[in-house]
């Protein structure tokens, strides 16, 4: 089995309790060992797990060109039509609270499978939704089984790695992840000029059954009977309470969160801004999101390659700097005329922010948990990370199109909020 082949210490630091008095920066350089060298990770791993990661970002990137599209053949309003996003993030939230405890209890093969199965169902079932109700329950079970993705790929890689090896593990994943955005938009924005919206769900289906595929016969089961926990739903309970009273997992899971929120009131409402308001085409709207996706990428990269030599906390510190004055500069360039440069350069600062907020907040979060409870702690900060701004987007389209206004000013907000929530809830304990 590919767990046994870790360091030998790494069964004993799975298994340190939660400490509200750390960091994670401090538990993260205990477990690599004083003055160790940063453990290899396999390729293997962040191309599969990396990939399942993207199914979240797949899931929604790819559909956006197509929203008015949508919209149009369905005769629903915009707001409306943002319900079927919403729903899929909402249902990408449900599904890591059902699928981490789950993967903690039953291992994490069998739920990941399973999960991916339904799927590819539920997106070939997409295709036949004769209304916009009907969609949006099909693109809410679409998220609920791609959610197994997400958070399981997340606790395997707690399994297999521990240390500064996980920040690292963690940005190396999530380098794959943010790929999806630079690739979802720009297929879905052509998908739609050679055929119509459904055929991007023909394509998510098939993306499906090749995850399926690559885990069936390439990740083995990383977590042995031994370390699953027990106990049912009070075990299950009680994780998740030690969870939310830990002050500094709260505060990276919060941190990352309102930044993740942000993200999402970009995605969502940026094809009616930016194509209503400013007259983008699809296509050049498509561009345009991959472009700061791949500015998303190339910090997760760079953030990867630091981990060693710069702390993952100052890391994070840079992010949130950054998000906060790029949605602060959003809401002043809107207030002040439409800047389509500005808007667009607020844009790029806001997304590639996230490459070096998501990995190490992500890290620091897990840096505290045990095996037993990895799959519970990735759930936590998933659920967060996609119910805030899956609540908070389709608010922000009731008001129109005809002004940019309502979507900057909650993107300050997030940025905003992030930053406050960091400074009170993540500095370092003081020394007694």
């Amino acid at each position: 089995m590919t767990t046994g082949k870790l360091l030998a210490t790494q069964q004993s630091d799975q298994e340190m309790p939660i400490s509200s008095a750390n960091t994670g920066t401090e538990q993260l350089a205990a477990e690599s060992g004083e003055g160790a060298t940063l453990i290899r990770v396999r390729a293997r791993h962040v191309l599969i797990l990396g990939g399942l990661t993207a199914l979240g970002p797949l899931s929604t990137d790819m559909y956006l060109p197509s929203l008015p599209t949508v919209s149009h053949d369905l005769g629903a309003t915009m707001s409306q039509t943002q319900i079927t996003l919403t729903a899929c993030i909402l249902g990408l939230a449900l599904g890591q609270v059902i699928s981490g405890p789950i993967s903690d209890a039953l291992g994490r093969r069998r739920p990941l499978l399973i999960g991916i199965a339904v799927y590819a169902l539920t997106s070939l079932l997409c295709i036949a939704a004769p209304s916009i109700g009907a969609l949006a329950v099909l693109r809410f079970l679409q998220g609920v089984a791609g959610a197994a993705g997400l958070v399981i790929a997340l606790a395997i890689a707690r399994d297999l790695y521990s240390g500064l090896t996980l920040a690292r593990s963690i940005s190396l994943l999530m380098t794959v992840n943010f790929l999806a955005p630079i690739v979802a938009p720009v297929l879905g924005s052509q998908l739609i000029v050679f055929t119509s919206w459904h055929g991007i769900f023909i394509s998510q289906a098939l993306i499906g059954i090749v995850f399926l595929l690559a885990v069936t016969f390439g990740l083995s089961e990383t977590l042995e009977a031994s370390r699953r926990q027990s106990g049912g739903i009070t075990t299950l309970l009680s994780a998740f309470r030690g969870l939310l009273t830990d002050r500094h997992f709260v505060g990276y899971a919060l941190s990352s969160s309102f930044a993740f929120s942000a993200g999402i009131v970009y995605i969502s409402v940026s094809p009616f801004i930016l194509q209503n308001i400013y007259g983008l085409s699809p296509q050049i709207f498509g561009f345009l999101f991959g472009i700061n996706a791949l500015g998303l990428t190339i910090m997760s990269q760079v953030s990867a390659k630091l981990i060693g030599r710069v702390s993952p906390q100052r890391l994070l510190t840079w992010g949130i700097a950054a998000i906060a004055l790029a949605g602060a500069t959003l809401l002043l360039v809107v207030l002040s005329g439409t800047n389509l440069f500005g808007v667009l350069l607020s844009f790029f600062v806001i997304t590639a922010s996230l490459g070096f907020i998501a990995p190490n907040a992500t890290a620091l979060a897990l840096a505290n948990t045990t095996a037993r409870t990895a799959g519970s702690a990735s759930a936590l900060l998933g659920v967060l990370q996609f119910s805030i701004g899956a609540v908070v987007a389709p608010l922000v389209g009731i008001g129109g199109t005809t002004t940019a206004v309502p979507m900057a000013g909650v993107i300050a907000g997030f940025g905003i909020a992030t930053l406050i929530t960091f400074i009170v809830f993540c500095r370092p304990a003081r020394a007694k």
